[in-house]
């Protein structure tokens, strides 16, 4: 059974920093790119991140680029996610997923789509006062 669980979420002030975890279980975790993605109430699931298997690759919307970074540790299986320069617009539940594209050399916007990724984990709540 394939299990994703985040942690190290929690309330920050603006400007603050957090790093997000996702523990892997249940799958050969290497074969897998992995994401970050959002959300707020109300609103859609939104990307935030990616990382192809080898951690080579690493893609970020644009509301995040040179504020976030996604990494991962292939030994542990755990993906992260540091966040600095937060804003009350980053707030909302964060979600890590596992995806495994049929072919390695799909374009980067299919990291963007969550309807492409396989496994999901619970979430992590982050809020950001101002």
């Amino acid at each position: 059974q394939v299990q994703l669980v985040e942690s190290g979420g929690g309330l920050v002030q603006a400007g603050g920093s957090l790093r997000l975890s996702c523990a892997a279980s249940g799958l050969t975790f290497n074969n897998y790119a992995m994401g970050w993605f959002r959300q707020a109430p109300g609103t859609e699931r939104a990307f935030v991140a990616a990382i192809t298997w080898s951690g080579a690759n690493t893609y970020y919307a644009d509301s995040v680029k040179g504020r976030f970074t996604i990494s991962r540790d292939n030994a542990k299986s755990t993906v992260y996610l540091q966040m600095n320069s937060l804003k009350p617009e980053d707030t909302a539940v964060y979600y890590c997923a596992a995806v495994r594209p049929r072919d390695y050399s799909v374009p980067y916007y299919y990291y963007y789509a969550h309807k492409n990724y396989q496994y999901w984990g619970q979430g992590t709540q982050v809020t950001v006062s101002s």
